[in-house]
């Protein structure tokens, strides 16, 4: 397909690249895969740390609205004001609309609105037809004023936990009321988004998962090691629950079971949570990789018998799936989209979020379990991620959503999966 029959797309996120955030590179590298011309647009992360050569070009390739400070904002706004009084004033006005009753107060919401000043020309000057956001919190705020100012008609992905928190508060409603299409990563997503918009509103949501690729795990399967250990992937912060698993860790110990733990990962947590391994006296058996690549994460998946992730709220944890693709069993909690993914016996096992006794309790079943079984067991995991959760796959999903979203494209529908859920 020639560049020109391109369609162009714009994607905008609070901040990219981001260790966390390398599904949305997948997805947006999958959909130029298809034939789109993807720009990308963050409000920071220029100057952020990165450790994926993949994330080191993606950064290269994206333009950021805070980059140029104050004046950069406050000159765009003044040239939308003088330009295109009606659309500032229109957008000024919802800006104004979603400060009432919000997390956040009026200058936040004015913030917005100069950052899609921002945003606008550079998406009309390359031609973007439609946008779409990840996260529907202040992202989709954005691009829901872009729209109102003159920019391409956008659509966001839900991720939760903190969209169903405030729902609300950020307005969610209002978003998909004005949005082309919502994107639930999960049935559970979905039904989430279905208590909170109207009913009218309900034949926008579509689900599509989020996706891996195959050069994450085309690697030769590994068996699984015979050393009692585990891994947990993750962000270290209060809703992933790693405290809790700390603290069966110590249970497991006192009655002389032996088990390693591997938390891979970093974040605003980290010294709260080396805290209790020195007091609990762990320091043999419990250790902190800090923010780690792909590459190391796969290797320490590998390395380990399981993943556990005794999260208290999430969306639906790549992780989980690039530890199911490579052939390892998964421990986890009954909470938002993972029942969906992890069949308890079969991928894995299933515990209550904030139960100590219940992780303690799997963790020492799982560590019973002959290793033929947990085999068979990775398997099983490895077969239903790769059905589910193929990032070209998801990806034709969200392009034929988009293609619908804007009617003159010049790709043709037929280069991309008809499948939607």
């Amino acid at each position: 397909m020639s560049r020109s029959s391109k369609l162009k797309i714009a994607y905008f996120i609070n901040q990219y690249p981001k260790v966390s955030h390398s599904f949305i590179r997948r997805e947006i590298l999958a959909l130029e895969r298809l034939g789109f011309d993807v720009q990308r647009i963050a409000l920071r992360g220029w100057d952020a740390d990165v450790v994926d050569e993949a994330d080191r070009q993606e950064r290269d390739r994206t333009t950021y609205v805070l980059q140029s400070g104050i004046p950069g904002l406050l000159f765009a706004v003044l040239r939308m004001l003088v330009t295109r009084p009606l659309n500032f004033f229109k957008a000024l006005g919802r800006a104004f609309s979603c400060a009432r009753r919000a997390d956040r107060s009026l200058p936040y919401h004015l913030i917005y609105l100069a950052e899609a000043c921002r945003m606008v020309p550079w998406m009309n000057a390359f031609g973007a037809s439609h946008v779409h956001a990840h996260f529907g919190t202040n992202s989709t705020e954005v691009v829901m004023l872009a729209r109102l100012l003159g920019g391409p008609s956008y659509s966001f992905t839900v991720h939760g936990p903190e969209e169903f928190d405030k729902p609300e508060f950020i307005k969610l409603r209002e978003k998909v009321r004005d949005a082309a299409f919502v994107v639930a990563i999960s049935s559970y997503g979905r039904s989430q988004l279905y208590r909170w918009i109207d009913y009218d509103d309900w034949h926008k949501v579509k689900v599509v998962h989020c996706g891996l690729e195959t050069a994450f795990h085309q690697v030769p399967a590994a068996p699984i090691p015979e050393a009692p250990r585990v891994v947990c992937v993750g962000r270290l912060c209060e809703q992933k629950g790693q405290l809790l698993l700390v603290n069966a860790i110590s249970k497991l110990r006192k009655r002389g079971v032996a088990i390693e733990l591997v938390l891979a990962g970093d974040g605003e947590m980290r010294g709260e949570i080396e805290d209790c391994i020195e007091q609990l006296k762990l320091q043999d058996c419990v250790s902190i990789t800090g923010w780690i690549s792909s590459d190391q994460v796969r290797d320490h998946i590998l390395n380990a018998r399981a993943l556990v992730l005794p999260s208290f709220a999430e969306g639906l944890p790549v992780v989980i799936m690039e530890s199911m693709a490579l052939r390892r069993p998964v421990l986890t909690t009954y909470v938002a989209g993972i029942p969906e993914l992890v069949r308890p016996g079969e991928g894995g096992w299933l515990f209550p979020a904030g139960d100590i006794d219940a992780l303690a309790a799997a963790l020492d079943e799982f560590l019973a379990v002959p290793h033929e079984m947990l085999e068979r067991m990775g398997e099983s995991a490895h077969v239903r991620v790769l059905k589910n959760h193929s990032i070209d796959v998801e990806a034709g999903k969200l392009a034929q959503l988009i293609l619908a979203a804007v009617p003159q494209s010049p790709m043709f529908v037929d280069t991309v999966p008809k499948e939607c859920v």
